[in-house]
């Protein structure tokens, strides 16, 4: 099974981190932030990765290569200056990850196991969907655990996700946000869902950012 990270935000909200960074490469616990995902991605036994870049992606692509030094193979998915938005993405690679794939957004912090993501059985058009507890900044959430859920009971979408291919059928390339395609197919029932009740950090403000590398340091 192959993997894409998304790396090809413009990162603003960091700015000015993001100046002439990408925000995948902006360091957590002394490492790129996109290489905790690798690791944790190799951990799992997959080592089939493709990595979207548009802002500063040449950062990504020079710190990585081929993947070779970390243990994994990494391909790129050039995008157009801009990027494609995450759906748009996703659609412009789909010829480099197969038939189902996993999906994770480069700018969240996690100890999930994506192993768990290897055991699912999607059927053609379907999707898995990770969800997370509301944070500070999210209060309202995005999405229900299923349809039967009360309205008021969303939760975050922390970013990953598994997919069928043919989930994306239809879908022409172009810039595409993939918020309004995960409600639309939610109500068609072409999505599960789960609750990850454990490490979980969306890198979202330079404040975030110390707060994070804060709270690891005082662990150690």
């Amino acid at each position: 099974m192959k993997a894409m990270i998304l790396a090809a935000g413009r990162g603003k909200r960091m700015m000015p981190l993001t100046q002439s960074m990408p925000k995948p490469m902006l360091k957590v616990a002394t490492k790129p932030l996109i290489e905790h995902h690798i690791n944790n991605l190799k951990a799992a036994g997959i080592t089939d990765i493709v990595i979207n870049l548009a802002w500063q992606g040449d950062k990504i692509k020079s710190y990585f290569k081929n993947g070779a030094g970390f243990g994994v193979n990494i391909e790129y998915s050039q995008e157009v200056e801009g990027g494609l938005e995450t759906a748009g993405g996703i659609i412009q690679a789909l010829p480099l990850l197969g038939e189902t794939f996993i999906v994770i957004n480069g700018d969240v912090y996690t100890d999930y196991d994506v192993s768990a993501l290897t055991q699912l059985h999607l059927n053609s058009g379907e999707a898995h969907i990770v969800l997370v507890e509301n944070p500070a900044h999210n209060p309202d959430g995005d999405f229900a655990l299923s349809h039967l859920a009360p309205e008021s009971q969303k939760y975050t979408f922390s970013g990953i996700s598994r997919y069928h291919a043919d989930f994306f059928n239809g879908l022409s390339e172009g810039v595409r946000a993939l918020g309004p395609i995960l409600r639309e197919k939610l109500t068609q029932h072409c999505i599960s869902t789960e609750l990850y009740i454990g490490q979980w950090d969306d890198i979202g403000t330079p404040e975030r950012l110390a707060q994070l590398n804060e709270r690891i340091s005082n662990t150690l």
